[in-house]
């Protein structure tokens, strides 16, 4: 039975609503640190940061975690990758691990970094190493929270995570490099993966987490069309591959199923309409496994 580390904090919630649309869902008791999840091929559940998983994943007290790439990364932890799962609190769960400078700064690159500045950051490791390939030693300090607001009194830059870059340039601040895009991840110890039995169990539930994950946006149309306007329809459809077409019982009448996103579908479906599609259904997507 596999033991799972699950991420608390940000990705708390939309990892618990994964879970639960996989099948797989997290019944918290009293004690809110040692969830449940009642499948066969689940024994023990924890709830602990995310920048700890990847360390404690690598030691083997857990099969299975999920974490950002960025703490596995710097954590320089030893695991497995078992999924990239692209989601989080809001957006795409796409971060990126920026440095920035004071909006003036006529800093334009990493490498215009002066020897000796003071960078803070949640991430020293990643940064030292950052600096060291590029040659130029700097002072990195540890930030324990609010880190835009120790540049540029306290610090001269940082490197911190962000999605769109707005509360940086809200605190008067500016984006000169990237250093690593994140997501979120799906790790497993090198102990539990060299494991036959474990591994299948690790392979099922990635198949379940994502086929979630890719059905998140997606929506299935069934329609009905006569043999003279098939292709009429099929030219509008932005079908996944291609779309799946029966005759119906005892009707020269033909039935078109596929899968398109949902956020273009209240224009798709007045041009099938007028393509020539009868009885047009829309039905959600619980899982899309490939």
């Amino acid at each position: 039975m596999l033991s799972i580390a699950l991420p608390k904090g940000s990705l708390e919630e939309q990892t618990l609503l994964l879970f639960s649309q996989a099948d797989l869902e997290v019944k918290k008791s009293s004690r809110a640190y040692n969830p449940t999840i009642n499948d066969p091929r689940i024994g023990k559940v924890k709830i602990l940061r995310p920048q700890e998983i990847p360390g404690f994943v690598a030691d083997g007290h857990f099969d299975l975690g999920i974490s950002g790439y960025d703490w596995v990364m710097e954590s320089g932890a030893d695991v497995v990758e078992v999924a990239d799962m692209p989601y989080a609190k809001t957006g795409t769960g796409v971060v990126k691990m920026v440095l920035a400078v004071p909006e003036d700064s006529d800093i334009k690159s990493a490498a215009d970094i002066k020897p000796g500045s003071r960078i803070s950051t949640e991430f020293p490791n990643t940064t030292r190493a950052y600096f060291e390939k590029l040659g130029i030693p700097v002072e990195v300090h540890f930030s324990y929270g609010a880190t835009e607001a120790k540049v540029p009194e306290l610090m001269d830059a940082l490197v911190d995570l962000t999605e769109t870059g707005s509360s940086l340039r809200a605190n008067g601040l500016k984006i000169v490099e990237t250093l690593l895009t994140s997501t979120t991840r799906l790790v497993a110890s090198p102990q539990a993966w060299a494991d036959s039995e474990k591994r299948r169990d690790i392979e099922e539930i990635r198949t379940l987490l994502l086929g979630v994950i890719e059905a998140r946006g997606r929506v299935l149309l069934s329609m009905n069309v006569s043999e003279a306007r098939l292709e009429d329809v099929i030219a509008e459809l932005p079908a996944m591959k291609r779309p799946t077409v029966n005759r119906l019982y005892g009707s020269e009448d033909l039935e078109v199923t596929t899968v398109v996103d949902k956020a273009g579908v209240n224009i798709l479906i007045p041009k099938l309409k007028a393509a020539g599609a009868e009885d047009i259904l829309e039905l959600a997507i619980s899982k899309i496994v490939r």
